[in-house]
């Protein structure tokens, strides 16, 4: 029998314990980490291998033998969470492996590394605390360890300038105000159906209270996973976090554990109404669009990937919504792939910020010679978040395509409105696809910037997690009718794989597209059997073979010059969409007003507290 305790309790205490140690240790911090993060890996793959409902509950020990907390700490497999278990504990092993590497000393012509203190206790608080939000049965343990990760999540960026420190306090902002509204919706589920286990609570969104529950767990739910509003966090912290953060947390922990319990709330614990849907379906296709529309005008490769993460989650907040089984698995299986994809761009991405320190496209370009591993990983993640068959993303983005055609036969506002919500869609895998035609031309291809000096591929512990997250790309694509998802998605509570007429067979296809690219080599190399004589390219005599370069760039600076885009890239830059920046504003804007009042004169204070008592008076007798 598998001791769930373990998974939750053994990083936590044992990343306490490494807090204790000193930082001069850092090696053999990193060493258990990394022997931690692969036993929880191995129990999470026991976790997925139990029977399709398994309830435990520590309470049977009591660990800090306190009467009556076991009631508090029941856990609860069922194929849902088994899935989140299964890889919270794949990409906790992976990036601590790639985190060996990634924190040590940086090559000679990069800058040093901003990784903060105590980097690998963070790291293993969190993998415990993700674990135990994804076991637990009970609300007020599910809050403690919601909140346990937002405290991580800002430990793991260091201030190591202005920039970073203000997005640092962003995120505990951001995140921390959701909590709070987070413990709301818990007190009121408390309220509508007197129990604290999340598996007993079924409400419809037909009451005041029980919609406002929603409500307030919905706002928790887009903040973690980073949906429009409340996502503007995840561009400033992925832009100054390490890396192997960004991958870890913002690309796919918190995406997994936002949608898996937004997932929970859709599927069970409440029963949506005709509106409820209508209002997810559009912050969808919000989601979808303005973050994708940020991404391509963003020069700095980890904030586009940054806008680009966000932009994903519209689609997996869009299957949800729908209801149906071929939504539902669509939306689970998107936000699976979107972990694999996203976190491997991320890894790329520190991959080359280790070996050039440059984080700008203008700055660099032709790596793909130096750092043939690095692109080969970096090409197939970008094809899969872009949606191009046979690869995961493109099957995922296909089931939520085909649940919104089903979805349109419905009778409600929602479902008319069903073309609405398939161009939008659509039309983000396109502009996604722009996006990273921009980020793989600006770092892999062209000619090589000279100023970048020296570049080598990465060692073995950090391109081994970007060729596994690769593979896993190919083989949930190939094999996702026949395997991934009668293998992962069966008992989430979906319904039956087999009758989901989303399904196509990809193998086929994948095999007409390994026969057109081995005859394209073919092609190529019985071209290259010719010799021909070259020549540098010369303007008046002049050659200008070095001279000459054009950058991909320059056309997506046209973008922003457009009459609407324009207007719009305006007010994103002046904060109009940024729920952090409005909220500040309102906050001094409001302890301006309420300065006025204070004038130093004894009188003028006296008359405010006389009307302050008066008015509580007042209300107190209304």
């Amino acid at each position: 029998m598998i001791d769930f305790q373990m998974l939750i309790i053994m990083p936590i205490v044992i990343g306490v314990v490494l807090f204790l140690l000193p930082d001069n240790l850092k090696i053999i911090k990193g060493v258990i980490s990394l022997l931690i993060s692969a036993y929880t890996a191995y129990l999470s793959v026991m976790v997925f291998s139990l029977p399709h409902q398994f309830i435990a509950t520590l309470g049977s020990i009591n660990w800090l033998y306190i009467p009556g907390f076991e009631k508090f700490m029941d856990l609860k497999v069922d194929g849902l969470s088994k899935l989140i278990v299964l890889f919270i504990g794949i990409f906790g092993f992976l990036y601590s492996l790639y985190s060996l590497s990634y924190n040590r000393r940086r090559a000679p012509n990069s800058e040093p590394n901003h990784i903060p203190g105590n980097y690998h206790t963070y790291y293993l608080i969190t993998l415990g605390a993700s674990f135990g939000v994804a076991l637990t049965d009970n609300l007020l343990l599910f809050v403690f360890l919601w909140g346990l990760l937002g405290l991580t999540l800002y430990k793991l960026i260091k201030g190591h300038n202005e920039e970073s420190s203000a997005a640092a306090k962003k995120t505990l902002v951001l995140i921390g105000a959701s909590d709070s509204v987070l413990i709301l919706g818990i007190g009121l589920l408390y309220i509508c159906s007197h129990t604290f286990k999340i598996s007993d609570i079924h409400l419809g969104t037909t009451t005041t209270l029980s919609t406002v529950a929603f409500l307030s767990l919905l706002i928790a739910c887009m903040t973690k996973a980073g949906a429009f509003p409340f996502h503007t966090w995840i561009p400033d912290y992925t832009k100054d976090a390490p890396a192997s953060i960004s991958a870890y947390l913002p690309a796919s922990l918190d995406k997994l554990l936002g949608i898996y319990f937004l997932a929970r709330m859709c599927m069970s614990t409440f029963i949506l109404s005709g509106w409820v849907t209508l209002l997810l379906l559009i912050i969808g296709a919000l989601t979808i669009i303005t973050s994708v529309l940020m991404a391509l005008v963003q020069h700095n490769y980890k904030r586009l990937l940054g806008y680009c993460a966000v932009s994903q989650v519209g689609y997996m907040i869009t299957g949800l919504a729908l209801g149906t089984p071929l939504g539902i698995a669509g939306g689970l299986f998107h936000m699976v792939n979107h972990a694999i994809y996203k976190g491997g761009l991320f890894l790329t991405a520190g991959s080359v910020e280790k070996h050039t320190g440059k984080e700008e496209l203008g700055e660099l370009g032709g790596l793909c010679k130096y750092m043939p591993v690095t692109f080969a990983a970096a090409l197939v993640f970008a094809l899969s978040i872009s949606g191009i068959p046979p690869l995961n993303g493109f099957y995922s983005k296909w089931m939520i395509y085909t649940g919104i055609i089903e979805f349109g036969s419905g009778k409600g506002i929602a479902n008319q409105l069903w073309m609405i919500w398939l161009t939008l869609a659509m039309l983000g895998s396109s502009l996604t696809l722009a996006s990273f035609v921009k980020l793989i031309s600006g770092i892999y291809l062209g000619r090589k910037n000279e100023q970048i000096g020296t570049v080598k591929e990465v060692g073995f512990p950090m391109f081994f997690p970007q060729i596994f997250l690769a593979m896993l790309c190919i083989a949930f694509g190939i094999f996702a009718a026949r395997w991934v998802i009668p293998e992962f998605f069966e008992f989430t509570g979906i319904g039956s794989w087999k009758s989901l007429p989303g399904l196509w067979n990809a193998p086929s296809v994948s095999i007409m597209i390994l026969i057109s690219i081995i005859v394209g080599f073919i092609i190529y190399w019985m071209g290259t059997l010719k010799t021909s004589r070259r020549s540098d390219s010369f303007v008046g005599g002049e050659k200008l073979q070095q001279e000459l370069s054009f950058s991909s760039l320059e056309f997506y600076k046209t973008i922003g010059t457009m009459k609407f885009f324009n207007y719009f890239y305006d007010k994103a830059n002046k904060k109009w969409f940024d729920v952090y920046h409005l909220g500040k504003e309102c906050v001094l804007g409001l302890s301006s007003a309420l300065s006025v009042c204070h004038t130093g004169i004894l009188s003028t204070y006296v008359v405010w507290v006389v009307l302050g008592v008066a008015t509580i008076m007042v209300l107190l007798i209304i």
